[in-house]
């Protein structure tokens, strides 16, 4: 594998598209986050998730009920 300088033009724009590709926007990047990070991942995965698909629209249902429900019921389980 070739050493790269830093300056090159070629070689920023490929790292740009690939941080583009896993879909971290910048201010999360700015915060540390990154598709290695728990966090980071949730965010690239859902920042990944294109709309206009029926398959990305379940799987984000999917993702919220599995977030949102586990606190519904403790709250059902607390005052019922």
């Amino acid at each position: 594998m070739e050493d790269r300088d830093a300056d090159d033009p070629g070689w920023v724009a490929m790292t740009q598209h690939t941080h583009a590709q896993h879909g971290v926007p910048d201010d999360a990047r700015a915060m540390g986050l990154d598709r290695n990070t728990e966090e980071g991942a949730m965010v690239a995965m859902a920042g990944s998730l294109n709309s206009a698909k029926l398959s990305h629209r379940v799987v984000a249902w999917a993702v919220l009920v599995s977030l949102i429900g586990p606190l519904l019921f403790g709250l059902l389980h607390q005052f019922f």
